[in-house]
Order: C-alpha cells, then structure tokens, then sequence
C-alpha cells in the first residue's frame, strides 16, 4: 500500500471523493473519465434514475451494459493509477423502492428490509446471497447498504413508510443487517452500514432540507452500531446522516458535518476504525444551509473519509478538481490538518488494499 507520506497531497484529497456522473457508457472525451486519469476521484456512484430529465435514463439499464461499464471505470482507473488498487464503484441496492438494480432491467426482484425481516433467517440469507453475487457479477464493489436505522417512527417518510428499516427492535435490525453485511463479504463487496446515528425517527426528509430529530431520537438506534462495529465479518464503512441533533452536537451540525457526532461518537466512543462516508453533499439539508467550501471543510475535519457528490440533485454537475482545490488550500492555509488528509487516505487505501486481495483471491 502506497504510504500518504509518498503521495502528491492533491491525489490524495482525490481518494476522498466518490462521484456521480451521466452516461450508460464511457467516452474518452467524458468528464467522469478525465477525472479518473487525472487521479481526481476514489471511486464513482450509480444511479438507475435521472433526476433532471425525471427519466430512468442514467448509467444502468441492463446487466450486461452495466457490467461492460464497470470494467471500462476500472480500465481507465488502471491506465491512470499502474496500480492493483481498483475504482470504487458503488450504489444504493437496499431493495423493495431503494433499488437501483431493478427487476426490470433484467435484474433479480428484492424485497424491502421490512419485508425481509419477516422470512425466517435461511430464507433471508438466500436473498442477500443472491443481491451480493448480483453485486458482484455486475462490477459493482461497494454497495451503500445495509439500512441499519430502528423503525422508531413508521411514517418517517424517507427511512418507515417505505420499508427501509428491518424493524422497530434494534436487536432485529442487528441480526438482519448481520446477514447482509455476511454475504457481501463472501462475495468480495464492500458494504456501508446507514445512516449513523439513525434516521428512523425522523419525521422529515435530509433529501430536502433540514431534518431536526433531536426530540424524536432515541439511544437505542445506536445499539445495532454498538453490535455490528465489533464483528469482523461486517461492513467496513459507515454512512453519516445528514440529520441534526443538539443533544448530540450542541452547535446543531448534522451528523455529517459534526466532529462530535462523526469523531467523538462513531470513532471515539464506538471505537470504529473504519471509513467514514458521508451521505450526498448536494442534499438539501445540506446546500440550503451551508455553502460547498464550508460544507467540505466542516465533513474532512468532522472526520469524514469519503465525500459523495451523487451530481443528481444539483443544478450543475460538481468539478472533482474545483473540490480537492478547496481541501488542498484549506490544508495549506491551515483550516484543515494535513495529518486528517493522511488519516483518510490511509483509511480508504487499506479499504481498497481488501478489495485487491479479494480480487486476487
């Protein structure tokens, strides 16, 4: 593994963010592919559905498309890196409406996490077998799944009302999520447990401003993390919410954006030594109150490893090079330590470094 000491600082800052982009097929001339052979991004998200058109016309639409996809991101990242260490290629693939591998494009039909709760555990394992070699098949390393929030409030219009969460009791969510995060590690794909620390009581949606959940959260949505942190056969990354809690950062920062909540909470007291990635940057819990470059600042020195920018929710597509500039003069002006940029990569490297030996394997 590449030590951050012997690295450029601006391909570094470039680990640290994970991408969308439009178009079922690379073209040199493409955006997506400059910034990889220019060592501007760490891996890349897919999407099924386009929000701007408000088509389901964006990078998947078959598997075999998508699985010739995949490998040209990994060809470029190999022509650009001469290195083994491979493109993160991730989605959203929860199933039942969290789905972007739908069963009409030829994919396997999914179930809701709170459908899958109610089959009996054999059964169960069946279906995340299935979802993680459909994963794996399709090129797909990174899946931002399981959903591990607790069911606090049925009618949460973004985590309860459409079935994300495997139940009301942290201990089934544990177990279930625990199946899931199995699977994908047999299959050689990586997994994010979501969305710390817990959405499920919230009564609004990150997706379009801010979401207080400070007199609905309970202590209990963190028990599944308390479990699930200290197995070793679980997901090697955790997804920060977007979500504001006072009692857990009196300075009203969303978890994705707050020291105490990211560090102080997840690392310090869970003691997760992981990657952390944030949910999307261009959500509007986040755009409508703070503004990219404090956004950014705040997440790196929050302690976050990976920034998404899904480019799907804003009205322009975010540069890659205008972000790891921002890091890079905020580094140089002292805003943000150089050692957290070095903690982050060397947190994603020796993620990448197990997907390698996986390969290999």
């Amino acid at each position: 593994m590449a030590l951050a000491g012997d690295v450029p600082l601006k391909e570094k800052i470039g680990q640290m963010l994970l991408i969308g982009f439009q178009g079922a097929e690379l073209h040199p001339n493409d955006a997506i592919v400059h910034a990889i052979l220019n060592h501007q991004v760490g891996g890349v998200i897919l999407f099924d559905y386009d929000f701007a058109t408000k088509t389901y016309d964006h990078n998947i639409k078959s598997p075999t498309q998508l699985a010739k996809l995949t490998q040209q991101l990994q060809d470029y990242n190999k022509q650009a890196t001469q290195s083994p260490y491979p493109l993160l290629i991730g989605l959203d693939y929860e199933g039942g409406k969290v789905n972007r591998l739908k069963e009409k494009y030829g994919f396997p039909k999914t179930l809701s996490a709170a459908a899958i709760a109610k089959l009996p555990v054999k059964e169960a394992s069946q279906y995340a077998n299935q979802m993680a070699e459909t994963l794996a098949q399709s090129g797909i390393n990174l899946n931002f799944a399981p959903v591990v929030d607790v069911n606090i409030n049925p009618d949460s219009p973004v985590i309860g009302k459409i079935e994300r969460s495997f139940s009301s009791d942290p201990n089934v969510v544990t177990d279930y999520a625990a199946i899931f995060a199995k699977a994908y590690n047999e299959h050689g794909v990586l997994c994010s447990y979501k969305h710390f620390p817990g959405h499920g009581s919230a009564t609004g949606d990150t997706h379009q401003g801010f979401v207080d959940v400070t007199k609905t959260w309970q202590v209990t949505e963190l028990a599944p993390y308390k479990s699930l942190l200290l197995n070793a056969n679980g997901c090697a990354l955790v997804m920060t919410a977007h979500v504001v809690n006072y009692d857990l950062d009196s300075k009203g920062y969303p978890a994705s954006l707050s020291k105490d909540i990211t560090q102080g909470l997840l690392r310090d007291k869970l003691n997760f030594n992981g990657v952390v990635i944030t949910d999307d940057l261009q959500m509007k819990a986040i755009t409508d109150n703070y503004g990219v470059p404090e956004a950014v600042r705040l997440a790196v020195n929050a302690g976050a490893d990976i920034l998404v920018f899904g480019n799907q929710l804003a009205a322009t597509s975010q540069d890659p090079a205008q972000i790891i500039d921002l890091i890079y003069n905020d580094v140089q002006s002292g805003q943000i330590p150089q050692s957290r940029i070095d903690d982050a990569y060397n947190h994603i490297m020796k993620l990448k470094e197990t997907l390698r030996e996986r390969i290999i394997a």
